[in-house]
């Protein structure tokens, strides 16, 4: 249906490099002119060659995960004629050793919290549907063999 691109930069800049001890940090940049500062994670190499105020490949995966879920989620409680005021999710991946004992994001689970008003309010069983259905069309959870759980708060 379309082609997504990003470009990935780092440069070496006047770090030494051969001795390791070379700053991660590096910029995505997006269509749109959006640049995102980025860096391995601080739980991978330490900072401060992981600088703290950057986003992180593990973090990203999770936070792609959430927004997809989201993105549907609330498309699909407006075509069932729920009024969404607010939406927040405390996504979690665990990252540790898959079945093939290499370090993968192996579970991936979304928190989220919705919010509704107005006269037509969601039941728990409208709730979960819609998060059943969400879960079904995201196209990054049906992209990656992690496991994806969501639980609504």
């Amino acid at each position: 249906m379309g082609t997504y691109t990003a470009t990935v930069a780092w440069a070496r800049g006047d770090q030494v490099f051969t001795d390791g001890k070379y700053s991660r940090r590096h910029v995505w940049r997006f269509d749109g002119g959006i640049e995102v500062p980025a860096a391995s994670s601080p739980h991978v190499v330490k900072p401060p060659l992981s600088p703290l105020d950057t986003v992180d490949p593990e973090e990203a995966f999770v936070a792609s995960l959430s927004s997809c879920h989201m993105l549907f989620f609330i498309d699909y409680a407006r075509r069932a004629g729920f009024r969404l005021d607010s939406y927040v999710d405390d996504a979690e991946g665990i990252l540790a050793k898959d079945a093939e004992g290499r370090m993968a994001m192996t579970v991936v689970t979304l928190r989220p919290k919705a919010v509704f008003s107005g006269e037509k309010l969601p039941a728990g069983e409208d709730i979960a549907q819609l998060h059943h259905k969400a879960h079904d069309a995201c196209f990054i959870a049906n992209s990656v063999k992690a496991e994806v759980r969501v639980e609504p708060r």
